[in-house]
């Protein structure tokens, strides 16, 4: 028995609206401790094109496509973000751009690229626009042996994982002759980045749901081992940390051992970088690389995941450093369902959701919290009897409410 997607459809403006409701709670109470959170997303796709690019009788590849013209449309619609090739033919990424918007303001950037980029960029020739979690025989092409970008003659089919990426990471707020200015990147400094690493490695088994939202993310899991495609593909297939893992803490280092936070500073007359300095304070953050690309991601709902972690982590970092040293460390891989229906005794994802209360509480305390310190005491939100409680119901509704049939 699968899941209706016009069900999924229908449900969505319920939980979008609930959503931003929390949101907004979530942010205020971030404010009261004078912190600012930062949210964001990297979305992937792949376009298929109403003909071929050509050029002076030339087949073009996709990195040729018009991206310009359709980044300079998102710039007029007020999008933080701009769209850029990826690394498959037909590939493209999007990519939120650090403008200091609110994690509210990045999940309606993302809510309007899932939704509204498909019909944007049909003028400029594109007949199809896949979010999808797999483009099935999406390109061509096998790695030649001890290579990491030569391609060998063979031809078969490359199955492209599509992913969503949330960097999360905190900044200090100071007033300075009057005026709020954001100021230290609370990632680069102390354990702080350690401790967010590790709320989002206790909490991203249980929450897979919220970002593996329907039965082909888990098929994006797969590829590399079900396909033999493990040295073309680096998409993560398990909950680990690190600077290298699925939540992966980035600092001086990124995912490839490459240095963060790079400015170049002088080029060659070939436009290649001569000399660069590093600024890796700016960009350290936390990157949770799970998520699939889907029309049934949910931005709403994953901004308040990647806060309930964010608020976990300043309060124990900053305000109970006793509960924070208590805590027990995840520093093996963790495995994730592997469907979102149980089977043979395996739990999926939708019954860990169901069975599993931090989400939930989360936001239930944090509402508690916000009426004991009289923050939004006379928003709407507040009568509410428990938002996290009522979220939650409205997410597995989408899946057929808190008792998912067993996978046939």
């Amino acid at each position: 028995m699968q899941y209706s997607t016009l069900k999924l459809k229908t449900l969505n403006n319920n939980v979008n609206t609930l959503a931003q409701q929390i949101i907004l709670l979530q942010q205020k109470y971030i404010n009261h401790l004078g912190f600012f959170g930062h949210v964001h997303f990297e979305l992937e796709g792949c376009f298929e094109l109403s003909k071929p690019l050509v050029k002076n009788s030339i087949q073009l590849t996709s990195k040729y496509f018009n991206y310009d013209g359709i980044n300079a449309d998102l710039l007029a619609l007020n999008i933080d973000g701009c769209l850029v090739s990826e690394y498959w033919q037909n590939q493209w990424e999007f990519v939120s751009h650090f403008n200091g918007q609110s994690p509210l303001k990045e999940a309606h950037n993302l809510h309007f690229i899932i939704n509204k980029l498909p019909q944007l960029v049909k003028n400029y020739g594109v007949a199809k626009t896949h979010i999808k979690p797999v483009v099935w025989a999406g390109d061509r092409g096998k790695l030649a042996q001890y290579c990491d970008n030569v391609f060998s003659n063979d031809s078969r089919a490359v199955h492209i994982p599509n992913a969503v990426q949330i960097n999360v990471s905190a900044s200090k707020i100071e007033i300075v002759e009057g005026e709020r200015q954001l100021t230290d990147n609370l990632i680069a400094e102390g354990d702080f980045g350690e401790i967010l690493q590790q709320c989002f490695l206790q909490t991203s088994q249980a929450c897979s749901l919220l970002y593996l939202p329907e039965e082909d993310a888990f098929e994006r899991l797969a590829l590399k081992n079900k396909y033999g495609l493990a040295r073309e593909l680096c998409s993560p297939t398990d909950i680990s940390g690190g600077h290298q893992g699925s939540i992966a803490l980035y600092r001086q280092q990124g995912k490839h051992n490459q240095l963060m936070g790079e400015t170049p500073l002088l080029y060659d007359c070939d436009n290649k970088v001569m000399v660069s300095e590093y600024h890796w304070q700016k960009t350290a953050r936390i990157e949770h690389r799970l998520g699939a690309s889907s029309c049934y991601y949910n931005p709403y709902v994953n901004v308040v995941f990647a806060l309930a972690n964010l608020i976990d982590a300043l309060e124990l970092c900053f305000f109970d450093t006793a509960q924070c040293n208590a805590r027990k460390e995840i520093t093996t891989a963790q495995q994730l369902p592997q469907s979102l229906y149980d089977h043979d005794e395996k739990l999926g994802a939708i019954t860990c959701f169901a069975q599993d209360y931090w989400f939930e509480n989360a936001i239930n305390q944090l509402q508690q919290k916000m009426l004991t310190l009289q923050i939004n005491k006379n928003e709407p939100t507040q009568l509410y009897t428990a938002l996290g409680s009522d979220l939650k119901k409205q997410i597995l509704a989408q899946y057929g409410g808190f008792y998912p049939p067993m996978k046939k």
